[in-house]
């Protein structure tokens, strides 16, 4: 057993040796870091014993709570019989049993599953297998080797994926790796582009991409979205219907409905599926997050038939899928995911969480009335509060006052853990969260916007005790 020092000489260690994802390091130096030793339900527990309320189910992948017996126990059974034995040319009983599990819970007609390693390989096998697809099965279809997506989208940090990303910060000093895509505006009700609102806008955010669609179909393999929610954006609600038009439009140019629902999957919009409050049924799907319940690290491609069929073909034909991953359906992974899912039947988690998405829409009602909340977010237990310096004009805090990072750290020093998205705080708590626990972490929350923009003296930014709690 690995017995770990004192929370100094952990922090030096970290300071020293680490290097954290999306940190700016030098700032990280300064200040001490928060180190979390251990979970249990909804809260993580730093390394001096401090509590935390997860606010983000750490980063949006815990679901049934941290350290669930069903869930420990599957690791350790699966541990008891072999950790990990590849996918290439084997199989293993907990890949088979979890890609028929998923299917099953799939929105109907997706039939195959491709595993990978996260979100990011999710999306990358999507856009590879879009691409080969047509090449394949219908070769006079044109040259479809592009994809559309929407502006202020996130789809992942590997090259594919950044390639259908619209967040400039993330991607634009990589463009000389990244692939030719075509951006559309997001519907973004809020902060509509169009000057209009819905519903008397009649979903007019939907016609610039039929109009694109209409243009460069031919080149178009397809067309990459975040069903209901783009989540990295700042929590964007797509209004309802848009995702059916989607759909309609896509079978309509003979474009592949490509649908991320690695941050919307597993229950986090109320459903197992975004997908499946409109009924929609991609043509490739890409999930991880929320697949294990927020225990290791596994991603997933769905497919329909009519992709996999595309791949079929004599060996010398090279029809294969060459795609594939060392630790590609790893048993101790898929072990976990088909627990996760065994809780979500057991405890009926989608049916118990429906009072709980009402009761989270009640609490975060009064935050509505805070002068410097512009908009309030909400599709299950998914929610953006944005924050604006001006109420009235929209007018957002600029970027450099860190508005939603301030929020963040008041929140911190309150006992509740918080991952911003610049002036949008986000909450993400696991689905197991009590209502009891929403309403101290929506309390904490209301608190922190308080006293981070309430009025300070002029060209103060917000205010802010300027430290790191």
């Amino acid at each position: 057993m690995t017995f770990f020092p004192d929370t100094k000489r952990l922090a030096d260690w970290d300071r020293r040796y680490l290097w954290h994802p999306f940190t700016q390091m030098q700032e990280w130096e300064q200040a001490p870091p928060l180190i979390i030793d251990r979970g249990r339900g909804s809260h993580l527990i730093d390394s001096e014993g401090r509590r935390y309320l997860d606010g983000v189910s750490s980063i949006w992948v815990n679901v049934h709570g941290h350290r669930h017996p069903t869930l420990d126990r599957a690791i350790r059974t699966q541990l008891g019989k072999v950790a990990h034995s590849t996918l290439l040319g084997l199989s293993s009983p907990p890949a088979i049993a979890l890609a028929r599990a998923l299917v099953q819970l799939a929105p109907r007609g997706l039939t195959r599953v491709f595993y990978s390693d996260d979100g990011s390989t999710a999306v990358e096998v999507a856009l590879k297998m879009a691409v080969q697809y047509w090449r394949q099965r219908h070769p006079k279809a044109g040259p479809k080797r592009t994809f559309l997506h929407l502006q202020l989208s996130y789809h992942g940090d590997t090259a594919g994926a950044m390639s259908i990303g619209g967040i400039g910060l993330f991607r634009d000093r990589f463009n000389p790796l990244l692939v030719p895509t075509i951006a559309a505006e997001p519907p973004y009700c809020y902060r509509c582009p169009l000057k209009k609102t819905y519903p008397a806008c009649g979903l007019a955010c939907v016609a610039p991409i039929e109009q694109i669609l209409k243009r460069r179909h031919r080149a178009i393999a397809g067309l990459v979205i975040e069903p209901l929610m783009q989540a990295a954006a700042g929590m964007l609600a797509a209004p309802p219907g848009y995702l059916a038009r989607i759909r309609e439009l896509c079978t309509k140019y003979k474009v592949l409905l490509i649908a991320d629902e690695v941050a919307t999957g597993f229950g986090r919009t109320g459903r197992m599926f975004a997908c499946q409050h409109e009924q929609v049924t991609p043509d490739l799907m890409a999930i991880s997050k929320g697949l294990t319940g927020g225990y290791l690290p596994l991603g997933a491609t769905l497919a329909t038939d009519e992709i996999y069929r595309a791949f079929l073909g004599q060996y010398a034909e090279w029809k294969t899928f060459f795609h594939g991953h060392s630790y590609t359906g790893n048993p101790l992974a898929c072990a976990v995911a088909l627990a996760n899912l065994e809780v979500f039947r057991t405890e009926r988690t989608l049916p118990r969480l429906q009072g709980k998405i009402r009761t989270l829409r009640r609490l975060l009602t009064p935050l509505a009335r805070l002068p410097h909340v512009g908009d309030i977010r909400q599709r299950g237990f998914m929610v953006g509060i944005e924050l604006v310096n001006d109420r009235v004009t929209k007018e957002p805090y600029p970027l450099s006052e860190r508005a939603g990072h301030w929020v963040a750290m008041e929140a911190r020093r309150r006992g509740l853990l918080l991952r911003p998205l610049g002036n949008v705080v986000v909450l993400m708590p696991p689905l197991a969260m009590s209502e009891t626990e929403l309403a101290r972490m929506v309390a904490v929350v209301h608190a922190a916007i308080r006293a981070v923009t309430e009025p300070a003296p002029a060209g103060a930014g917000p205010r802010s005790a300027r430290r790191e709690p």
